[in-house]
């Protein structure tokens, strides 16, 4: 069979791919990367004991904003990325802009307290275990993401793999939330965007190879 026949012969057994099944899919598998952070920390960590109270907080909300801005932000430059041809524009401005904000609110915070609460206010209670916990929950949802961008046709890998992270990292953040029991603006401004941006870097890296066609 020559070369010309056998193409014509590959395209007549095409069968056409359902647009709406592809976006089912897709929204499906990134709807498990937001449960599976959620159901680890109820499972495995609990949510913290004065959750009642902490939801009449408005430092709790901003807290749990936080995480959630930047995921839901990602998740807009992460559909953009996944199709060939589209372009995240000026949604990358809409996934800075929160890290920009925490990071101005916090410094300020910072530059108000006396100079010997400083450290506690950026450290906590806890120092760098929350962006340790916030990484090793983005773990599944990562995976989930990376997994709906395969079934995708994205061209800019090393992007998407980052924005994938980054939206697991805010998803894993904003499960995290739930538990954790640090309230200071510098600590969320400064370790929760280190939780969330090491998924990133490691979705990066990933992205590269795991994305390819």
């Amino acid at each position: 069979m020559k070369t010309d026949q056998l193409a014509l012969a590959l395209a007549n057994d095409l069968a056409p791919v359902d647009p709406r099944g592809v976006r089912r899919r897709f929204g499906l598998t990134l709807g498990a990367a937001v449960l599976l952070p959620l159901l680890a920390v109820l499972l495995l960590l609990g949510p913290r004991a004065d959750w009642r109270g902490a939801l009449q907080l408005p430092m709790f909300w901003m807290k749990l904003g936080f995480p959630a801005v930047v995921a839901a932000a990602a998740l807009v430059v992460l559909h953009r990325l996944a199709y060939p041809g589209l372009r995240p524009g000026r949604a990358w401005g809409a996934v800075v802009l929160p890290f920009i904000l925490a990071w101005a609110l916090g410094l300020a915070v910072l530059a108000r307290a006396p100079e010997e609460s400083r450290l506690g206010l950026l450290m906590g209670s806890a120092g760098w275990l929350c962006p340790v916990l916030i990484a090793l929950l983005a773990i599944p949802a990562m995976w989930c993401a990376l997994r709906a961008l395969r079934g995708l046709a994205p061209t800019r890998l090393t992007a998407a793999g980052a924005v994938a992270g980054l939206f697991a990292g805010g998803a894993a953040a904003c499960a995290y939330a739930l538990a954790c029991t640090e309230m200071q603006v510098p600590y969320l401004a400064f370790w929760y965007a280190v939780g969330m941006l090491v998924p990133s870097m490691v979705g990066a890296g990933l992205g590269r190879w795991l994305l390819r066609w």
